[in-house]
Parts: C-alpha cells; structure tokens; sequence
C-alpha cells in the first residue's frame, strides 16, 4: 500500500479533506496503482516544532506576512 504523508502546521478540516482527495487523485493518476490502495497521513504539528533552514516556521510566517 502507498503511504503519503505531510507535515504541517494546524490545518482546517475543509484543508485536510481537500489535500487527502488531491493528494491520493494525484499519486493515483501519476503512478497508475487505483486509488483505494493509498493511504493519506496527515500530522499536524505547531509551527514552533517545525524548522526550515535554520528557522522556524512560526518565526518565517511572521516575517512573510510583515
């Protein structure tokens, strides 16, 4: 069974259902396996645990939406 899994910050439940059906339509499409066979892993995290390079993502929001 294809795993796909995504990290991220809290996302809305409207946000996570369209990413789930997006997500498996996509790898379904691009990789010919039936899309029953997919199994979508959301894992929410706070944006204070996540970094990318050398900041973190709370820290790079708040400076992107200056």
């Amino acid at each position: 069974m294809p795993l796909i899994t995504m990290e991220s910050g809290s996302l809305s439940a409207a946000q996570k259902e369209t990413l789930i059906e997006r997500f498996t339509a996509v790898a379904a499409e691009v990789t010919g396996i039936p899309s029953e066979f997919f199994l979508v892993t959301l894992k929410e995290l706070p944006d204070a645990n996540i970094g990318i390079g050398g900041q973190s993502i709370d820290k790079i929001k708040a400076e992107y939406k200056k």
